[in-house]
């Protein structure tokens, strides 16, 4: 049983080093993401490299590695914690084994993790995400902001209606990894020169 847990762990580790914007790109476009706009793999490249469908076709790809990944206990009847299986994805899909490593900033998959695990507060992030990306027009420092409020989000849940620490622990994690990789933005934030989105 064991070893069946470790294969599912490893399998969680494999979906989510799927390179959605380095195959569409590749596949549809016959381009390299990597050596366009930020060189990153997530969603916001593709759409500022590759335009709108592309960029929601990666981004609905991330979202759903995420999901698939920690429904992976519920499929194969683990006993596990799903968001365990969630959070390798996600780190799958920060440093993929089928890039070099390299890979986008853990929004679009940990945003997938929460939807299989608490739909609730996906579609509250997803409305803050928007909301904040709409004021703001910057996708980084709206990822940023729709992290803590998870984080928020889950321990309110935690502490007034039900005990779920792991909750709260994952979505720290997960908070932790997507300011960590929009250390750079935040940077450029500051000064001003961090790209604006205009489609929205």
């Amino acid at each position: 049983m064991i070893l069946f847990d470790i294969l599912l762990v490893i399998g969680a580790y494999l979906i989510g080093s799927i390179p959605s914007g380095l195959i569409v790109g590749k596949v549809g476009y016959g381009i390299d993401i990597r050596q366009h706009g930020s060189g990153n793999l997530g969603g916001t490249n593709t759409f500022r490299t590759l335009g709108k469908k592309a960029g929601i076709i990666v981004t609905l790809a991330d979202i759903l590695k995420g999901t698939l990944a920690a429904a992976l206990p519920l499929i194969f009847g683990s006993e596990i914690n799903p968001l365990l299986f969630g959070v390798i994805a996600v780190i799958g899909h920060m440093y993929p084994i089928f890039a070099g490593f390299k890979g986008g900033k853990a929004v679009a998959t940990s945003g997938g993790v929460i939807l299989l695990y608490q739909p609730l507060l996906f579609l509250s992030v997803l409305l803050i995400f928007l909301i904040s990306l709409k004021l703001t027009k910057y996708v980084s420092l709206s990822s940023i902001l729709t992290g803590i409020f998870a984080l928020i989000y889950s321990i309110i849940y935690s502490v007034f209606f039900k005990t779920d620490i792991p909750l709260v622990i994952v979505i720290s994690l997960l908070a932790f990894f997507v300011i960590y990789r929009h250390r750079a933005n935040i940077k450029r934030i500051r000064n001003k020169t961090e790209p604006k989105i205009t489609w929205l």
